[in-house]
């Protein structure tokens, strides 16, 4: 019986013999590529500084409203009511039925004040492509019927850059003020092509000076965020897991290795944005910087290409996971997409 078994036993542990020859350490420096890295940059209405004027009255004063503007006349709003009033359009703006759900008082006229509201976001933006560098060092600690077992410590660092010039849109918000005038008077006529300007000095139509009310309606869509953004990190990666490694010929190795991963990222951004809202424009800019400390999983396949006993040729993918990352940069953040990353490596590997 014994017999029966000494040549399978021998035949099992044939090939863990050979592998145990070997050199058990391995030091292997590749160059990787990272791709599917992507960001998209956010911003918040109640942030940004008031819009700037871009249109004034005939004495020079600005608007403040979108479509008009309600202002102290010669003097000093006498009765609670001033002349140093303008609309763009008479036919839309004096009270009443405007629509199923909404009626606003008669003998009134409507002034819409228009600011970006909540927040907006970018589309996600991708990296093409980042360059960077993995050294990993490789204990074996065992061997297998078809090959051998150890442990896998690795370090990397990896650059990348994602620029966004891209338009896109947010939530604006619309204040209607309800300003009175005396029942049987009627307003001025005014189109968007000869709109009423009342002055500050000359007397005209009266208007009362307080609004006996308002409403605010949200507009998706009604805010445009134009410009460039940037954001800039070097990402330092650690990484401690088990790996297989099993021969397919006499030079070709497989390896398959996974774990626990940590990422340092040192990051800056930067950005430029054009934010427009009823033909009425703010520029918002800024930068900042950021350092995170990430955590994740790892999982790659290697195939390795003999030379001798010591060196051999490298090459594999590796999936990396370090979830999505967010970070306050004064008035934006930045969210950056590292869930989905894997790499490209080409390197050299020494066993001792």
């Amino acid at each position: 019986m014994r017999l029966i078994w000494l040549p399978l036993a021998t035949g099992l542990l044939a090939p863990a013999a050979h592998a145990q020859l070997a050199p058990a350490n391995g030091l292997t420096l590749s160059g990787r590529f990272g791709f599917n890295i992507s960001a998209r940059f956010k911003g918040n209405a109640s942030g940004l500084p008031t819009f700037d004027p871009t249109r004034f009255t005939p004495n020079g004063d600005p608007y403040n409203y979108d479509d008009g503007y309600v202002l102290i006349d010669s003097s000093g709003n006498f009765g609670g009511q001033t002349w140093y009033w303008g609309y763009d359009n008479s036919a839309l703006y004096p009270g009443g039925q405007i629509s199923d759900s909404i009626t606003f008082p008669e003998n009134t006229v409507l002034m819409n004040r228009s600011t970006a509201d909540g927040s907006f976001s970018s589309p996600s933006t991708g990296d093409e492509g980042t360059l960077g560098f993995d050294l990993s060092y490789s204990r074996r600690l065992g061997a297998l019927q078809s090959g051998t077992w150890g442990v896998e410590i690795a370090a990397n660092w990896q650059s990348f850059s994602i620029h966004d010039t891209s338009t896109f849109y947010g939530r604006a918000m619309r204040v209607t003020d309800i300003y009175p005038f005396t029942p049987g008077t009627t307003p001025p006529t005014a189109t968007p092509d000869n709109p009423y300007q009342g002055s500050y000095g000359d007397e005209g139509f009266l208007l009362g000076d307080t609004p006996i009310g308002s409403t605010t309606t949200m507009v998706p869509g009604g805010a445009t965020i134009s410009g460039k953004r940037r954001f800039e990190a070097d990402l330092w990666g650690f990484r401690v897991g088990p790996y297989l490694n099993f021969p397919l010929s006499k030079k070709l190795n497989l390896s398959i290795s996974g774990g626990f991963a940590v990422g340092l990222l040192d990051s800056e951004a930067s950005w430029s944005d054009t934010v427009t809202v009823a033909g009425k424009s703010v520029l918002s800019t800024g930068k900042g910087d950021d350092f995170a400390v990430l955590f994740g999983g790892v999982g790659a396949a290697n195939l390795s290409w003999d030379f001798n006993d010591h060196w051999s040729a490298t090459a594999g993918v590796q999936y990396q996971y370090l979830g999505t990352y967010e970070a306050e940069f004064g008035k934006r953040s930045v969210e950056v997409d590292l869930s989905k990353t894997f790499f490209l490596q080409l390197g050299a590997s020494y066993r001792f």
